[in-house]
Formats: C-alpha cells, structure tokens, sequence
C-alpha cells in the first residue's frame, strides 16, 4: 500500500524521520512548513528521493495553503504544534493554536475526502493532573485540566486531543482517526534545529545542569515514534485508535548516569549527584520558569505502551540507544563541545 501522504510540520523532528519511512516505501508525501524559504534546507537534510517530496507554506493559525497542500493527499499525518524552550506567558498562547492547527487540518482533511487522519498528541494529554506519585497511564487515561499545576504545553496537548475527538466524533463521517502519544523523544539528529527533549541532553553534556532534580520522563527513539505514526496511518481497520508512545520512565539523574557510563570523557561535564528538593523550590523564587519542575518533584509518570505493540506490531529500541545516538550527534555536529 502507497499513496499520497500530507504531513505538517515538515521540518521538525519526527517529521522528518516520518517523512523518509514514508518516501522509502513508496509514498509521495506534501510536508507543510510556515515558509518555503526553508525548503533547500529540510530537503538537504532530508536526503530522499525529491521527486516523491513536496512542499507547501501552510501554518496553523490561518487557512492560506492548506488546501493545496491537501490536494490528492489520501492519508494526513498531523505532526505541528507549537512546543516552545520557555514557558508562555499565558496557556492560550499554546492552547489556541494547537486546538485550531488540528481542527483546521481536520476541517481540510474532510474536504479533500481523506481516508485517514493521524494525530500527534502526547503522554502530556495523558499523564498529568492525576496527583503525586507514581502512576502507570494507559490510553483510557486523560490529563485532569482542573488541576492549577497543569502546565501550558500540557494543557496544549490535552485541549487538541479533546478537541480533535469531539469534531471527529459530530463531523469527521467516515474518515478514519487515530492518535500517537508519545513522550519525550530522542535519538539521532537530522539538522541542528533541536526539540525541546533534545535540549535535557545537550544541558547535561554541557554541564548546565549542576545537580539533577528529581524529575524525569517516558522515553522514546525518534525512529519508533515515527515507525508507529506509519503504522498508524497504514494498518488496516483503524478507527478512533490511541497509542501510547512511551518506554521507561526514568528520572533526570538515570539519564546522567547512561551519559556518563557510556562516553568516557566526553560526559566529564555531565552532573554526577541529585539536586536537593529545597534547592529547586529556591531556585523557582527567582527563575518563575523552574516553578514547573517543582510540581513534577518526586512524580513517576509511565506510559503503558503493549497495546500498540499488539495491535500493530510495533516495537521500541531501549533507552540508552536514542539517549546515547542524541549524545553521539549532538557532539559529531559541534552543537556541543566537550
């Protein structure tokens, strides 16, 4: 089966792993960005066969664009939503135009009649508001928007999933829907633009981060997360679906540790103690930005992964393979000098 695939957000990071699956096997692919100024850029790193890949100027908060984008497009991967390295000044910031990105792509997808719609979500639309402690989420889970320590990006994540369910549910007939929730993503770079969970390593490696606080987050390869959203947009029988995209949970100290344990003197920067809880919540007084790591103190928050694993066949490289293939490009491209 191959077809002709739209995939927003064309230039970020399990885009592009997503958009070489696809290309390798077969697939012509539209790949929207904000500007086609980018495009000799993304198609450098991209490194497939050109002529099965287009580019469109699309962006989520306006309608220019994505009708051609969607032209001919039989199945939609929608990967964009805004994930910034700081914390907004107020959560419509992301909140808006990641609920409007999905409905406008959705609204689009039902135009040009596609076959099937996938979602990149998240383990943010799962795993939070449910309380301190250690937790195992599954699909059936949902992040409590009530609770006040919510963080903006979460509550993102969690108001576009909602949002998406609820239109395809009254509006979407008989498109096919399913999301991909993964948690924080690493593994090998394609350009030196990092994602945010990209950035963990790169302050570890660097020595940013004198102690690690008590805080971590599921882990997932790139190369998987971007295996399950083919899987997902290419299995046949799939309706309202969601997959969790999670391996191990491991706090930021557990991350240190794989570091330093597997890069010798290139980890000589890397913090080898944990960060006293007081520490933090002292620090949070005079950089408002930490107040989110102080909620997570002490939180486990896995991510129950078997039912793509035995719907879909799916399969995860360990933790330490996309922490230590991150490292390994970050230090081969110079973002990091060690």
């Amino acid at each position: 089966m191959a077809g002709t695939a739209l995939v927003t957000g064309g230039s970020g990071y399990i885009a592009g792993f997503l958009i070489r699956q696809l290309i390798d096997n077969g697939w012509t692919v539209h790949a929207t960005v904000r500007s086609l100024k980018r495009e000799p850029e993304v198609r450098g790193w991209l490194n497939v066969d050109n002529d099965r890949l287009k580019f469109f100027a699309a962006d989520l908060e306006h309608d220019a664009g994505w009708a051609e984008a969607i032209a001919a497009c039989t199945h939609v991967a929608h990967v964009a939503s805004p994930f910034p390295m700081s914390v907004p000044t107020h959560a419509d910031e992301l909140v808006i135009p990641a609920r409007e990105g999905a409905l406008r792509a959705l609204r689009f997808a039902r135009a040009a009649g596609i076959q099937r719609f996938v979602l990149t979500s998240s383990m943010a639309a799962i795993a939070y508001g449910h309380g301190k402690g250690a937790r195992m989420n599954t699909e059936a889970d949902w992040t409590n928007l009530d609770d006040p320590d919510v963080m903006p990006y979460v509550r993102s994540k969690t108001v576009a999933e909602r949002a998406a369910r609820d239109w395809v549910a009254a509006e979407g007939g008989d498109m096919e829907f399913a999301s991909v929730n993964p948690a924080a993503v690493f593994g090998p770079l394609l350009s030196d633009d990092l994602s945010t969970s990209i950035e963990v390593v790169k302050q570890l490696l660097e020595g940013k981060v004198p102690m690690c606080p008590d805080v971590g987050f599921g882990i997932v390869d790139v190369r998987d997360v971007a295996d399950l959203h083919y899987r997902a947009l290419t299995a046949p029988g799939i309706r309202d679906e969601r997959y969790v995209c999670s391996g191990p949970f491991l706090k930021m100290i557990d991350v240190a540790d794989i570091l330093r344990d597997n890069l010798g003197p290139q980890a000589r920067k890397v913090p080898t103690k944990k960060m006293p809880n007081w520490i933090l919540r002292a620090l949070s007084i005079v950089r408002p930005e930490l107040k989110q790591l102080v909620a997570e103190l002490g939180n486990v928050r896995g991510g129950d992964s078997r039912h793509a694993m035995k719907t879909l066949g799916w399969t995860m490289r360990p933790p330490e393979e996309a922490l230590l293939a991150t490292a390994h490009s970050l230090i081969e491209r110079g973002v990091v000098k060690v």
